[in-house]
Order: structure tokens, then sequence, then C-alpha cells
């Protein structure tokens, strides 16, 4: 176990694009850009004052992350490409505050993004052993396999399992993905905002018992990006303290042996994710009790159902009973997803964790003034990936404060764009990209034409 005090470490900005449905229309260096230049403009900084980069995504060559972090500048930094499945972009932002924390770097900008494939997640090498092939061979020995999409029966086999063991209900499930698709229509970011009744819900086509198509999350192609920053970098910039966001706690868990004790729901990471939470607010000194607000990796309703547990939001067996009295939405005991989760946000994989940060981070400024959540003084962050990672952080603010929400006014003001980008999805100006390029090593040859292609989308 590494010893030694951790410096603090602050999201000092955030930025993302809009997830989309994959169907090939925008590259991946795009993606990359357009969120990497918003979490700049964000972090009022210039590329010239990152020390590293971390780059996150599944689909892809190697080195996909030099093409993206090229076009800001070609400054001779390191720059990291991390892959682990669905938690990918929350790998990257633990590796980034590693960075920090331990006296690597002082400004580490993180940037997630994925192009993806129509349809199911697919196996691409077809040579060599599959990572969660024991998985699968467990979920065949004991609940057999059909033909539906192998993530789905995963996830939905540990719904059944906690309806067997607890009681929980269909009706149960498809209320936690009537929540989320509810809670989409305040993002702007979501590539779906549409409503839909708990009949609804439980009348779309069935998946996997309980799973209906409403309760799994799309692919998607999207990016999300944070600059991550030092005590001592902001020390520098305290005009800039009141939009920094503390990482409180955060732990980085893999699969412990109770993956194959044959339980559907530790085929899905249980463990690890219990192990992550209570690290993370071990850390931060919180109970969990005391979160207002929380982003959850809903990749599926059961997965939210049984994760509730693991970060102890509900106790073991529970979960579905908060669920049927209001208690993770408004007005009640916590606000799960207030995005709209993967569900309805959708799943870009290497942005999925960033997406979830940028969410809070807004919320933790008060930014998030349509979709806030009242006396918030901390903010949970859960990202799964099976194979397996799970990565729990906890944010606060600098000041230790509670959220209080701003007007779209005052935060335009604060970024100097004369928007609020919590609210409101927009593209950028030339000379906005300007400022955030490096100035002492950019190549007009990396970024190509680009930054056309991202305003011509706006």
């Amino acid at each position: 176990m590494v010893k030694g005090e951790k410096q603090h470490v602050y999201v000092l900005g955030v930025g993302m694009t809009k997830f989309i449905k994959p169907r090939g229309k925008v590259d991946y260096p795009e993606l990359g850009f357009e969120a990497g230049v918003k979490a700049m403009l964000d972090a009022h900084i210039n590329y010239d004052d990152v020390d590293q980069g971390v780059a996150c995504y599944c689909y892809g060559d190697s080195t996909c992350g030099q093409r993206v972090f090229y076009q800001f500048g070609m400054t001779g930094i390191p720059v990291y490409n991390v892959n682990n499945n669905c938690a990918t972009g929350s790998t990257g932002l633990y590796m980034g505050r590693n960075m920090i924390a331990h006296g690597a770097a002082d400004c580490v900008l993180v940037v997630g993004f994925e192009k993806m494939f129509p349809g199911s997640l697919q196996t691409f090498f077809q040579d060599r052993a599959n990572p969660t092939g024991t998985t699968s061979l467990i979920m065949k020995e004991t609940r057999g396999v059909t033909k539906a999409p192998g993530a789905a029966q995963l996830f939905g086999n540990a719904g059944r399992e906690h309806m067997e063991k607890y009681g929980s209900k269909l009706e149960d499930f498809a209320e936690i993905a009537r929540i989320n698709h509810a809670h989409s229509k305040n993002n702007p970011y979501s590539q779906f905002q549409d409503e839909y009744t708990l009949d609804q819900v439980l009348k779309s086509p069935m998946i996997h018992e309980p799973l209906t198509k409403l309760q799994c999350c799309p692919t998607s192609d999207g990016s999300a990006a944070a600059v991550l920053v030092s005590q001592s970098f902001l020390d520098a910039r305290p005009e800039l303290k009141s939009q920094a966001v503390l990482i409180a706690g955060q732990s980085m868990a893999t699969d412990k042996p109770a993956l194959f004790n044959r339980s559907a729901i530790e085929l899905v990471g249980y463990s690890m994710s219990e192990l992550a939470a209570q690290n993370a607010l071990k850390e931060a000194n919180v109970h969990p009790g005391e979160v207002r607000v929380c982003e959850l990796h809903d990749c599926f309703s059961a997965n939210e159902m049984v994760t509730i547990e693991a970060l102890g939001l509900a106790p073991k067996g529970k979960a579905h009973e908060l669920v049927r009295k209001g208690g993770i939405t408004y007005g009640g005991k916590v606000v799960i997803n207030p995005s709209g989760g993967l569900i309805s946000k959708g799943h870009p994989l290497g942005a999925t964790g960033l997406a979830q940060c940028a969410e809070l981070v807004w919320h933790m400024r008060g930014w998030a003034n349509n979709r806030s959540v009242k006396d918030t003084v901390v903010a949970l962050q859960h990202n799964l990936g099976l194979g397996g990672a799970a990565v729990v952080s906890v944010y606060k603010r600098a000041d230790g404060k509670a959220a209080s929400d701003l007007s779209d006014e005052e935060i335009g003001r604060i970024t100097g764009l004369g928007y609020n980008p919590a609210t409101v999805a927009k593209g950028f100006t030339k000379s906005q990209v300007d400022m955030v390029r490096s100035r002492k090593a950019r190549s007009e040859w990396a970024l190509q034409d680009t930054e056309q292609r991202v305003e011509a989308r706006f």
C-alpha cells in the first residue's frame, strides 16, 4: 500500500459533446477535440499549461489519443491511452488524479471519446481468449444462454436473482428506467430526451427478463473531458476557486473471488463496486446517507438496482423498496442519474465516466440549475466495466459548502461564453479555439479541418 500524504486534486474544467446515435457521421478526432476545447475553455487554461494527457477509448487503434491531443498542440508531453471496458473514462480520471496527488503533474487533461457501431456490443478478436470468458462460463453453467445480447443476459440475470432473493418485481426495474428517461429531458447532451409511462417501459420489447428495451442503454458516439489541477495550480489562480470541485475521495477496484461464487449479482461486479465505494467514501469522510446526488452506471436498470445496494444507498436487498417510495428521484432520499443516466443519455464507453464527472461538477458549482438537488454538499459517481473495474469518486466544493444555484446569465459571465454549458449544448468560435490551443507548439497539419467540422455541426 502506498503511504504518504496525497495532495488535493480539483476538477477545474469540464466539457462534453452531445451524445448521438452511432451512424458514422462524426469521427473521434472531432469528438475528442470538441470536448477537450470545451474543458480547457471552462478551466480558463491554455494547452501549454497541461503537463500530462490521458485519452480514454475502447474501440480504435493504438495512439488514437495522440491523434486527438496533437490537435491541441504538440508540446511533447506524455499522452496515455487507456482501455478498461465501460470504466475507461473514470479510469483515466483516476490516473490523472493520482499523477497530481503524488506530485507528477500540476495539470492533467483527460479526454474520453468513442465512435461505436450500431447495435449491441460485439467481440472483435475471434482468435484469442475473451477476457470475460470465465464470467460467461459461470453464466452458462448457472443460468444458461439465450439469444439475447450477452451483456443483457448477465445484467438481466442479476435482476432475476434480486427478484428471487429479495422480492423485487418487474415494475421496480421498469420504474428505474422510467425515472432515468424522465430526468434526461433536462440534459441538453442526452441522446434521448423522451419521457415514458411505466406501462410503456414495461410493454417495450422484452430483451431478457426483467429487461425490456427501454431499460437498456443504447450504444452512442460522443466525448467528454476534464481538466484536473493541483492545489498550487489553483492557488495561483484564486479567481477560479469558486468553480473548482474537489475530488474528496476516489477508489478503483477490481474483482474479488466472489465473482465466481455462482451468484448472478456477483457476476456483474457487485463486490468490486462495494469495495470501491467503501474506500472512496472513507477517504472523503462521507457516509452514504449524506449523498444527495449520484451518477450511477445504469447500463441496464438491473445494474442500478443492485448497485444502489453496493454503494450503501440502501441496505442489501432493499433497493426496490427505496425505488417504490420515490427515493431515487426529486423529493426522495437521493437523486440518481439526474443526467438521464446511461439508459437515456447514452453510453459511448470511453466518454461515460467523464460525462458523469461533468454532470456532478455542474451540480456542485450550482450550474445545473434546471435539474439541481437542494442542499447538495456531496456528490457520488460510480462507473463500472465488466472484466473488471469499478471506479467510485466523491466530489465536494472547494469551500466545503452546499451547492447553490446560479442564474444562466451569471454563469454566462463567469464562463466568458455568454451561456450556461450545463443547460445549453453549443459549439465554439475560431477565436475561442485559438485561446486554448498551444501558443508555442501548435500544428495546423495535425488539426486538419476538425475545427471547421465542429463549427459546421452548430
